[in-house]
């Protein structure tokens, strides 16, 4: 019998899936070009060259083999090595080989993180605004995931919401900085809080509470800023990392897991991760894509062109009336919609060949996301459509 659970999400597909499709379709009709598609957020900057000449060198150069036989199953080892080794310089922590685990990208990072210290009942805490996907992430482990709702002053931490969710059953946070939807960085000062909470309720429930940290948008901030590494912080940290934004490699799937190294039981996490793969069926990312991530660790794309789409987009949406925090990191804004439905605020705007995301899924209804990984020409050119649509559907705003 086909399993009813995986077949009744046929009828609930992804809203952002669904209007990249869209988009798409549209695109066919008048030309994707007069699409204003602020749907999906996949990475618009060309990957480094650097990326391309070494996995080109890799096919010229390298045993057949050695190029394409299977990988350890935590990863090729040198380029745990390799991770470990630019995590150790950036941040100060003594990580070490055994301390990282290779995963196909973020996702598979959280899939891993999310059994490792959790089991069926146990809870998992995360705040709105929330990437949708962390639902199916958590619940089909079998444990449970809260949501604490949102701060919209800034989309810090609604600490006061957190305690009062925080009970003996949770055994992980789930924390996303830069944000995915809100471009928010959270501060150090909310990081530090956060930490001092967690090690309290520690010692309060005599478990520990692990923090899984999602960060594939550590490397783009803006104004100078520096995004706080919530392992500085906590010592039971697992942080979950992709290179799919920084290197804008999302279609490699690439990414890993790096245990703190003063973590209970840090030497045998990424071992475990080992096992939890036999049982989810992951057994290593590409071996080209951990090798040519390896070549680059601590380069990036040229990530300046998403702090200048968000400045243009900043300024017309303030100018236009919209209620907006500016967002600190990531390549995504996150507006309040001009009325309370920002369903139907989002259908409006398809009318103009605009394609919004409404955020009900995402932990905050009557926002909506704009993903603006797009060229900076489209960008602009979208600022007069979009003040035609605001300027005609919600003329006394």
């Amino acid at each position: 019998m086909v399993n009813e659970q995986y077949k009744s999400r046929l009828s609930a597909k992804s809203v952002i899936r669904e209007l990249a499709e869209y988009a798409t379709a549209r695109g066919e009709e008048i030309g994707y070009e007069n699409v204003f598609d602020y749907s999906l957020g996949n990475p618009s900057v060309p990957t480094p060259k650097a990326y391309d000449e070494a996995v080109i060198s890799m096919h010229k150069d390298m045993d057949s083999m050695s190029l394409h036989g299977y990988s350890p199953s935590l990863g090729n080892t040198k380029v745990r090595a390799t991770v470990a080794a630019s995590l150790k310089k950036r941040f100060g922590i003594d990580y070490e080989t055994k301390h990282i685990f290779m995963t196909s990208g973020a996702a598979g990072a959280l899939a891993h993180a999310i059994r490792l210290v959790t089991s069926p009942g146990d809870e998992v805490i995360t705040f709105a605004p929330f990437f949708p996907e962390y639902m199916p992430y958590v619940n089909d482990t079998g444990a449970i995931l809260k949501v604490v709702p949102p701060s919209p002053k800034d989309f810090q931490i609604n600490f006061t919401a957190f305690e009062e969710m925080l009970n003996e059953k949770t055994q992980a946070v789930l924390i996303n900085s830069p944000n995915n939807p809100s471009g928010v960085v959270y501060r150090e000062e909310t990081i530090k809080r956060l930490a001092e909470l967690l090690r309290q309720k520690q010692k309060e429930y005599g478990h520990d509470i692990f923090l899984i940290s999602d960060e594939p948008y550590r490397e783009i901030v803006f104004d100078g800023m520096e995004c706080p590494y919530p392992s500085r912080y906590y010592e039971n940290t697992l942080s979950c990392y992709s290179f799919s934004k920084s290197l804008s490699l999302p279609g490699e799937r690439i990414g890993y897991i790096a245990v703190h190294p003063k973590a209970t039981d840090a030497d045998l996490l990424a071992l475990i991760c080992g096992q939890i793969s036999r049982g989810i069926g992951h057994n290593c990312p590409s071996a080209t894509s951990q090798m040519g991530i390896a070549a680059v660790i601590d380069q990036t794309a040229d990530l300046s062109v998403y702090e200048e789409n968000r400045n243009l987009l900043y300024e017309a949406l303030t100018e236009l009336g919209f209620t907006v925090v500016k967002p600190g990191g990531t390549f995504y804004i996150f507006p309040k919609a001009l009325e309370e439905d920002a369903v139907a605020f989002c259908q409006k705007a398809k009318k103009y060949d605009l394609i919004l995301v409404p955020a009900d899924n995402f932990g905050c209804p009557g926002y909506f996301r704009m993903a603006y990984c797009i060229d900076t020409e489209k960008v602009k050119r979208s600022i007069p459509v979009l003040r035609k649509f605001v300027e005609t559907e919600y003329p006394n705003r």
